[in-house]
């Protein structure tokens, strides 16, 4: 197994390390994969991904997992990938960036009351975890969550981080289906919005509009306003 010199790593959001460890190699497959990619683009980040934003935030965006060109290039999630254009400047139309735009992990751009982390940290062939990988990863995210706010509102985008969500919850997947624009409350007062993934895919076939993906952020932000 290559080591991995974290000391030559881009800089990037620092976190505690239950909840974010950019040296893990526990999942084979994705260890893997990120030599080889550091190997075939030496510039990029290659790594796993940490989450980026706010420290208390009060609401938590969770994807999928990193993207080839994307996260995985630039160290910051859904930055300079596709699916990262709606993405922020819907969370810029709602006061929760500060850009409209995020090219770089060095580009300035904040957020505000808002995170962004993903169910799965490491970059998956093919943009495919196994069910394997999402639960190896999972305690991650667990150990995210039970450092934020009680009525913090999670916005699920894609059934695999809906169940994620769920999971590190302790809740049965089967209690709570996944529906896009679906609230499904949670214990303590939390909130998980369903939407579909912002993803090239998405956008382009119409399975997730412009207008579709305003009407959850702006419930998002209604859901906080409330809990004020």
């Amino acid at each position: 197994m290559e080591v991995v010199e974290l000391s030559s790593l881009p800089a990037v959001q620092r976190w505690d390390r239950r909840i974010y460890d950019p040296g893990c190699t526990d999942c084979p497959r994705l260890a893997w994969h990120l030599a080889a990619c550091r190997r075939r683009y030496p510039d990029y980040f290659a790594h796993p991904v940490g989450p980026f934003g706010a420290a208390r935030p009060k609401v938590l965006v969770v994807g999928l997992a990193p993207g080839m060109h994307g996260a995985n290039a630039t160290g910051r999630p859904f930055t300079g990938d596709w699916a990262g254009i709606l993405l922020y400047r819907t969370l810029h139309e709602f006061g929760f960036a500060t850009r409209p735009v995020s090219v770089a992990a060095d580009d300035g751009l904040r957020l505000k009351g808002c995170r962004i982390t993903n169910a799965v940290k490491c970059l998956p062939p093919a943009n495919r975890p196994t069910g394997a990988e999402v639960k190896n990863c999972n305690r991650y995210l667990a150990a995210e969550l039970a450092t934020l706010p009680a009525d913090l509102v999670i916005l699920a985008l894609g059934r695999i981080a809906h169940h994620a969500v769920l999971r590190a919850h302790g809740i049965p997947l089967r209690t709570h289906a996944f529906r896009h624009g679906a609230v499904h409350r949670l214990a303590g007062g939390r909130r998980l919005l369903d939407c579909y993934h912002t993803s090239r895919y998405n956008v382009q076939t119409g399975r997730l509009t412009e207008g579709m993906f305003r009407d959850v952020v702006q419930r998002a932000a209604s859901l906080v306003s409330a809990a004020r």
